[in-house]
């Protein structure tokens, strides 16, 4: 089995330090990751207070209560985004990129053949499945919960919230195969204004009540659990929207830097969060009937309206980052072979981040507009929100206590104490988070089980079927020296794309058996994805010269650079004169799966499930890039 990322928020926009261009100052970069990084965890204080105090298991709205939610929110916030992302798992970086596949492929690279390294691999690829359920609900629920606020303008407009948030939603995917590029610019300067409008909300409303700052203090977080502890035990359910997002601070380091996204936190994003929840806490100690929508009754009568728009702008940035951040992943799932081939469009010349996969787009469109009519309130669908999130956090916990322990080897006692404080206080949230799977908890759930079987049955069917093909696959050196004396040579490339380059590919021997030539020149072409993000192109191709004008031919890619076989071929200087693409003749192999009683690789539906995957994969042709009219498909039947 291979690896699967969970990268969140995969910027489409976001200016790299590392991987496009010259190096951009700090300021900019800083700006470029309030834009995409924060809008998730940024919009949080839409629904978070709301929640909290009539949710699933509502609180009294008195002062025990909203000192203790402000205060675990506030501690919340320090420990797991402060502590555990800036300060402990940003360090892990994969040559720059963040993200738990980077966490994954270190942790693999470094402790290449232990056995638990597998269990490692599928707890990567369930948080990659996790993910998925996170990217549907947060589009979902952010747009919902900013609509909303028209409510509080004016309550008549309660049956238009529905029809304007599936409006925006559509119109965001729809835009989404011209790219983001220009969109991308406004990020930054949108969510510094609503930054700095939950700040001015907060201020003014703790002026009202300043005793609200002593919410600060853990003491009330105490006080909260010591006073009824099934009951805080549940909030935490509720408590934990104001985290949602946190993940993409080490999913965006690769494009912004840990500098930048740790310096943005600490001085601006955290304070700003911290003022607005401290406001929404003073009102509710001044007017607890506006536990209804807090967030929007901070401001006067006047601002509600312009405050919806700024919110619902936050929103959609906030979900045009889980959708790239959907792509970007799909993409790694597909680069590291646990899915089929999908149709991907580049939507930058300059940025080969900026992808664009249909299919993905339009999925999750459909499934968005579900849990829209499904739910039909932000309330309920918070219900939905959070479990998938603290699963993934979960699972980086326990991937970077094996980073910790085996491969940094840090003194057991630091890392000891590390780990445990962040597992107890990841398996908190993620213990009261189970406890909403009747209310909308077992909908990510669904989706994380669906995406892991249809993940991990294109990984077992390719393995199978590379096994199958390699039982009856011959040496390459045993062919040449049986056939080239014999068959007749022809002038021109023929270019064989195969699972081994030290092997004969089934399209060579059957080309062999029907047309029985062979070109002056036959290159034996494998492809192979490293676990490290990106192959320097210099070190990207390696080729072997097998003799009698054949070639072994790797050719190297990170998860997270993209296949053009012609353009790495045309650098090739080693084997023969310089391609050219008219005379070269691509052979692609296709197999047709049939099922057999007396050979079972894997149940009867998942073998089905595996040739309908197979079946409606992208055709290799558009996949390597490679000239329409120069390939060459040959089919074969094959028994899994």
């Amino acid at each position: 089995m291979g690896m699967a990322t969970t990268s969140t928020s995969a910027a489409p926009a976001a200016p790299s330090a590392t991987h496009s261009g010259p190096a951009e100052t700090l300021p900019k970069l800083m700006l470029g990751a309030v834009g995409v990084v924060y809008g998730d965890i940024g919009t949080s204080p839409l629904y978070t207070m709301k929640e909290s105090f009539l949710g699933p298991h509502p609180l009294a709205v008195d002062p025990l209560h909203i000192f203790g939610v402000i205060s675990l929110i506030f501690w919340s916030l320090m420990l797991i985004v402060t502590v555990k992302y800036v300060g402990v798992t940003m360090r892990a970086d994969n040559r720059g990129e963040g993200g738990s596949f980077a966490l994954l492929s270190l942790i693999s690279r470094n402790l290449a053949g232990k056995k638990w390294t597998s269990g490692l691999v599928v707890l990567g690829v369930l948080a990659t499945c996790l993910f998925y359920g996170d990217a549907m609900i947060t589009p979902a629920i952010s747009v919902l919960s900013a609509v909303e606020g028209l409510t509080i303008v004016e309550a008549h407009l309660q049956p238009l919230v529905i029809p304007i948030s599936i409006l925006i939603l559509v119109g965001l995917f729809l835009v989404q195969s011209r790219g983001t590029a220009r969109v991308g610019t406004l990020f930054g300067p949108v969510i510094l204004l609503y930054l700095a409008v939950l700040a001015f909300l907060g201020v003014t409303n703790i002026l009202a009540r300043p005793e609200i700052i002593g919410a600060l203090s853990p003491l009330w977080a105490v006080k909260f659990f010591l006073a009824n502890p099934k009951l805080a035990f549940l909030a935490l359910g509720s408590v934990f929207l104001a985290v949602t997002g946190a993940e993409t601070l080490y999913a965006d380091m690769g494009h912004f830097g840990r500098k930048a996204i740790g310096f943005s936190w600490l001085g601006l994003v955290y304070p700003c969060l911290i003022l607005n929840y401290l406001g929404q806490g003073a009102l509710l100690l001044q007017s607890p009937a506006s536990a209804s929508n807090p967030f929007y009754l901070m401001a006067p009568d006047w601002a509600r309206l312009p405050l919806v728009l700024i919110a619902t702008a936050a929103t959609i940035i906030a979900s045009q980052a889980v959708i790239t951040g959907a792509f970007s992943i799909t993409h790694q799932a597909v680069q590291l072979g646990f899915l089929p081939r999908l149709k991907t469009e580049h939507t930058s010349e300059k940025a080969a981040g900026q992808i664009y996969i249909p299919a993905v787009n339009w999925g999750l469109l459909f499934m968005v507009i579900v849990l829209v009519l499904g739910f039909r309130e932000s309330s309920r669908l918070a219900s939905a929100y959070g479990i998938a999130v603290t699963g993934t956090m979960l699972i980086t916990t326990l991937m970077l206590s094996v980073l910790v322990f085996q491969v940094w080897k840090w003194n057991r006692l630091v890392a000891g104490a590390t780990i445990g404080l962040f597992l107890f206080v990841d398996s908190a949230y993620f213990a009261s988070n189970i406890t909403k799977i009747p209310d909308g908890g077992w909908f990510p759930l669904l989706i994380a089980a669906i995406s892991f079987t249809v993940l991990t049955t294109w990984a077992k069917g390719r393995k199978l079927m590379r096994a199958r093909l390699q039982e009856s696959s011959l040496p390459l050196a045993v062919f040449i020296k049986s056939t080239t004396n014999s068959v007749h040579r022809v002038r021109g490339t023929s270019v064989f794309l195969s699972t081994a380059a030290d092997s004969v590919p089934a399209a060579l021997l059957h080309n062999l058996k029907h047309n029985q030539i062979l070109h002056s020149r036959v290159l034996i072409l494998n492809v192979k994805v490293r676990n490290i993000p990106y192959v320097e192109p210099a070190k990207r191709v390696e080729v072997h010269d097998a003799g009698e004008g054949f070639y072994q031919v790797i050719l190297h890619y990170g998860f997270m650079d993209d296949v053009d076989i012609p353009r790495d071929l045309a650098s090739v200087a080693t084997c023969g004169a310089p391609f050219d693409m008219m005379t070269t003749s691509f052979f692609l192999g296709r197999q047709k799966l049939i099922t057999s009683k007396s050979r079972r690789g894997m149940p009867l539906w998942r073998e089905k499930l595996f040739g309908w995957m197979l079946k409606n994969s992208e055709s290799a042709m558009e996949f390597f890039r490679l000239p329409t009219n120069r390939v060459v498909e040959l089919g074969s039947q094959l028994q899994i």
